[in-house]
């Protein structure tokens, strides 16, 4: 009489190990959109980087410096969400005006792809002009002192020292400008603008080189990104370098900017 025979279940180890590598695939996966969605938040409603291109607020930031903004402390608009604006309610949440004196990211009024960074000079209602290379305010001239000079660039590329000023604004914020052209600039002579409800002038330190409110216009409040809070990094061999680039590690020993380091912008 034969023997019953016997079947034995083998381990399928060729499927097991597609489960085991599906599931770190997933959890890797999983890891990856938490860290993007994480980043997202922070990046929306909390703090975002920037770099200076240009050296319109020279010299209180130079080219090269990398800034922190904090997009809370004017509250949220649909500026704010990056991607999505165009698809986003009008208007702020939970608004918080910015002050006279503020360094501010904001997107261009005729172009929002384009960010800028300037300071606030006129307040809603205010009337702002420019006479003989003087800033005024509601018809008052700004208090300024000179105060030396500051090593920047001509149209030739060659350094020189331009003249620099602590200007004082109505609210007691004291902040440095330059006039590379002296007060006979192309925009040290303007007609008086006044701001519209709902809106800011904007300008840059550095008055003579800045494309700002007097080109531009005023700024809606809804084009506000955040203020400028700190810069945490700054690299370059001079304050106008535009060669040099955080990217180009290589040039960090020489060109590295130490003391700028951790800076509050005021």
């Amino acid at each position: 009489m034969n023997a019953p025979s016997r079947r034995f279940n083998t381990p399928n180890t060729g499927s097991s190990k597609r489960s085991s590598s599906n599931w770190r695939l997933g959890e890797t996966i999983k890891t990856i959109l938490q860290s993007l969605l994480i980043a997202l938040v922070i990046r929306t409603v909390l703090f975002q980087p920037f770099n200076i291109p240009s050296g319109s607020l020279m010299p209180t930031l130079f080219v090269g410096d990398y800034v922190v903004v904090s997009k809370f402390s004017y509250g949220w608009s649909r500026f704010s969400v990056p991607f999505i604006s165009d698809y986003l309610p009008t208007g702020r949440l939970w608004s918080v005006a910015p002050s006279r004196g503020d360094v501010a990211v904001f997107k261009l009024p005729s172009d929002a792809s384009t960010d800028l960074i300037k300071r606030v000079i006129g307040l809603p209602g205010d009337r702002i002009q420019m006479k003989g290379g003087r800033l005024f305010i509601n018809g008052i001239m700004v208090p300024r002192e000179a105060d030396s000079t500051f090593p920047t660039k001509d149209a030739s590329g060659q350094v020189f020292a331009a003249p620099r000023y602590i200007e004082t604004l109505p609210n007691g914020v004291k902040h440095d400008v330059i006039e590379i052209d002296g007060d006979t600039g192309e925009y040290d002579n303007t007609p008086e603008f006044i701001v519209p409800s709902g809106q800011y002038f904007m300008m840059g330190d550095n008055r003579d080189n800045s494309n700002d409110s007097r080109i531009i216009g005023s700024v809606p409040f809804e084009n506000f990104l955040g203020k400028a809070q700190i810069i945490y990094f700054s690299i370059g061999s001079d304050p106008s370098d535009t060669s040099a680039s955080a990217l180009k590690i290589w040039e960090w020993p020489s060109a590295i900017r130490l003391e700028r380091f951790l800076t509050l912008i005021r």
